[in-house]
Order: C-alpha cells, then sequence, then structure tokens
C-alpha cells in the first residue's frame, strides 16, 4: 500500500502504519490518512461543496487530496480510497464547542444529497437487516443473549418517532445543520472534522450521540444534557426527537456491526451490555429533565 500510496499521490513516504483499517503517515509534520469511501460519487461532491464553505468560515476541516489523475477516489483493488490531511487530529471537541459548529452551516438545496433525517424509516430499516441478518451469521452467545433487548429499545424509538411525527409538524425552527454519522467519546478533532462523515441532520443529532457516547465512556451524560438544555432553545418537536435518539441504542449497535464484520470480539459488546440496567436510570432521568422543557411523548416503563 506504501508503494500505491506514493504513486499516486507523488510522496515520498518514511513510515506506513495501519491504525483501525487506516493507513496513517506523517509527513512535514502533517498527518495524512488513506481511507476507504463508501459513499456516492454524488455524497462526495457535496463533501467537497461544504468542505469549501467551512473553510471559508475559518473551520479547518480534513482536506480532500487529489491524486495524479486529477481524482480525489483512488481504485484500490476496485474499491474507492481518499487521501485525508488531518488537523489538529488530539484536539478535544467538547459539547459546547459542538453546539456551536453546528449552527455554522444549515442545508439548503445543493446539500440535499447528504440529508438524514428520516429516522423512523432508517432505524426500521436497519433492524429488519438485523432480524434477517441473525438467521445467517455464526451463534453468538453475547449476541443471542442481548439482540433481543437491544431491538426492543429500537422499535420504542421507532414508535416514538412515528407518534411525534403524527403530532407535530417540523417547522423552520427546526433547525437541518451540518452533523456527523457518528460522535465518539473522547469527541478527537481526527473524528469531527473528517469530511467523509458529514451529513444534514436536525441540530439535537450530533448532541444526544455525543451524550450517548459519554455515558458508555464513563464521563457525567446527565451534566452534558442539562448543560445543553440550558443552554439552548428548542421546539416541542425538536425536545421530543433528542429523546428519542437517546433512546435508540445505536452504541449497540455499531459495536454488533463491527463483531458480525470480524473486526472486535462480541466481548466488546459487555461494555455496553453491563450498563444497560445504569442506562435506563440515566433515560429516566433525561425524561424527566427533558419534560421541564417540553411535553413528551408518553413511555409507561420509564415512569415505573
Amino acid at each position: 500500500m506504501k508503494d500505491l500510496i506514493e504513486y499516486y499521490y507523488n510522496l515520498v513516504i518514511d513510515k506506513l502504519f495501519i491504525e483501525d483499517d487506516k493507513y496513517h503517515f506523517i509527513l512535514n509534520n502533517h498527518d495524512f490518512y488513506f481511507v476507504y469511501f463508501s459513499r456516492t460519487k454524488e455524497d462526495l461532491d457535496d463533501i467537497l461543496f461544504v468542505s469549501n464553505e467551512l473553510k471559508q468560515k475559518g473551520i479547518n476541516v480534513h482536506n480532500i487530496k487529489l491524486n495524479i489523475n486529477n481524482s480525489y477516489l483512488t481504485k484500490v483493488d476496485g474499491l474507492d480510497y481518499v487521501l485525508l490531511e488531518v488537523f489538529n487530529k488530539d484536539e478535544i471537541i467538547d459539547i459546547f464547542s459542538i453546539n456551536n459548529y453546528n449552527k455554522k452551516l444549515s442545508l439548503n438545496g445543493i446539500k440535499s444529497n447528504l440529508y438524514r433525517n428520516n429516522w423512523a424509516y432508517l432505524w426500521s430499516v436497519k433492524v429488519d437487516y438485523i432480524e434477517g441478518q441473525l438467521n445467517e451469521i455464526q451463534y453468538d452467545k453475547i449476541i443471542d443473549n442481548s439482540i433481543d433487548y437491544y431491538i426492543g429499545l429500537s422499535e420504542n424509538a421507532i414508535y416514538y418517532v412515528n407518534n411525534v411525527n403524527s403530532k407535530y409538524s417540523m417547522s423552520s425552527l427546526d433547525k437541518i445543520v451540518l452533523s456527523r454519522k457518528r460522535i465518539i467519546s473522547p469527541n478527537y478533532s481526527l473524528n469531527y472534522f473528517n469530511p467523509l462523515s458529514f451529513i444534514f441532520d436536525l441540530e439535537v443529532r450530533d448532541i444526544t450521540e455525543y451524550i450517548k457516547s459519554t455515558f458508555f465512556d464513563n464521563g457525567d451524560a446527565y451534566l452534558d444534557l442539562e448543560s445543553y438544555l440550558k443552554s439552548t432553545k428548542l421546539t416541542i418537536y425538536s425536545y421530543n426527537m433528542l429523546f428519542a435518539r437517546l433512546l435508540f441504542p445505536s452504541y449497540y449497535f455499531d459495536i454488533y456491526e463491527k463483531v458480525v464484520n470480524k473486526d472486535v470480539s462480541s466481548e466488546k459488546l459487555l461494555k455496553i451490555i453491563n450498563k444497560a440496567n445504569e442506562y435506563e436510570i440515566f433515560l429516566k432521568k433525561a425524561y424527566v429533565l427533558i419534560s421541564t422543557y417540553a411535553p413528551l411523548e408518553n413511555i409507561e416503563w420509564l415512569k415505573n
């Protein structure tokens, strides 16, 4: 891979490291990552447009580099890869910075390929896929003993979103802003300013994913939620969608997918499973807290 990168980008690399399926090297004190690109050409066009807008606003998102063929995509064994030049990769982006950056760029028509707001549909597709997959994958005791619980949580979240959508209309006050496919804690610049993760979604998306990740990283998720709610005014619709996203167990499914792809052992799920009761307590406290800002949909089991 080192020779290939050197050829296509006209570089001389000293050492190439493999980190989490990424090829990493340092050149002139800059970090570079050669990574698989799984999105569409249309997505890439919009990602480049958005990245340019952010740079004009003084936000230093990572650069996607052109190769010797004047293309952003480089084929490797039939798969597309891109080369990222990464800035300040170890800088930590906290919840207040996320809230601030969220407001820098809103959706307009030209960025529609990156729009990802149909949560109930997307979650239903994911659950249906996983349920079908369970009949085909090799038996795993940890997955077998936990998957029904998290599918149940997902169905609760889907039902909740559908109820919210039937009761409240999304308005122009419900901001669609630049978001990421996923935010993890600690929230390093390496991931946060990675343009390959850019999407547009409700402003509460990044916040809720950060809070969930903070919880399982042993941070004070409730304090983060409390601080966010004090600093931001949302609509009734967005307050409800914030809670719906806290309810959806993306944290479990992210690891589940890595287990199925044989990237990690299913024992990685134990960090999530062992905190299931604690997370239910957090959800109950979050429900009460958010309810002081707006009426939430009724969930009986959270009141017990």
